[in-house]
């Protein structure tokens, strides 16, 4: 029996484009129906892999979730960019490869995601999440968060609208 080494590590510059295809498979799953196709193509093509590469060099805060040496999922965090509310810490996006969820993969990146948000002295979480991705609010509901804030996000000209769900 083969056993599988699943680590949880910042990203470097070589997972460019594991996050990149990452990215693009994810992005498709969750948002297919619910952001227009060309936006969605436009967002998707704008993040290919020299834009992760660069946002790495940069020290974006990037951490990646590995399945047997593959990665399978990515979060992005930092400071909370909505200063309204009294979170200081944000998780800006947080992915899986469609054949990575429902697995737990998610709910422990999540964990180290905030952990190292804590570990920066951040105070405070919150997360943002199109009210029509069900999968994402069934998600973040179950890690407890609390809807907090409500916004809209436009995309070609389709409003639609978002969720914070926060985190003492």
């Amino acid at each position: 029996m083969k056993t599988l080494a699943i680590d949880i590590r910042k990203a470097e510059p070589h997972d460019a484009d594991a996050i990149a295809s990452v990215h693009d498979r994810a992005w498709r799953g969750a948002y297919a129906g619910i952001i227009p196709h060309k936006a969605l193509n436009r967002m998707v093509g704008r993040r290919g892999t020299s834009w992760w590469a660069d946002a790495i060099k940069r020290k974006a805060t990037v951490l990646v979730v590995e399945i047997g040496g593959e990665v399978a999922g990515y979060a992005t965090l930092g400071r909370n960019r909505a200063r309204e509310l009294k979170q200081q810490g944000e998780i800006y996006e947080l992915y899986l490869s469609p054949e990575y969820q429902g697995i737990g993969l998610g709910t422990r990146l999540f964990s180290a995601a905030r952990e190292m948000l804590r570990s920066h002295g951040f105070d405070g979480l919150v997360v943002w999440a199109l009210e029509e991705n069900e999968g994402a609010l069934a998600f973040y509901e179950g890690a407890g968060g609390r809807d907090v804030a409500e916004g809209v996000e436009v995309f070609d000209s389709k409003a639609l609208r978002k969720i914070a769900f926060a985190w003492a």
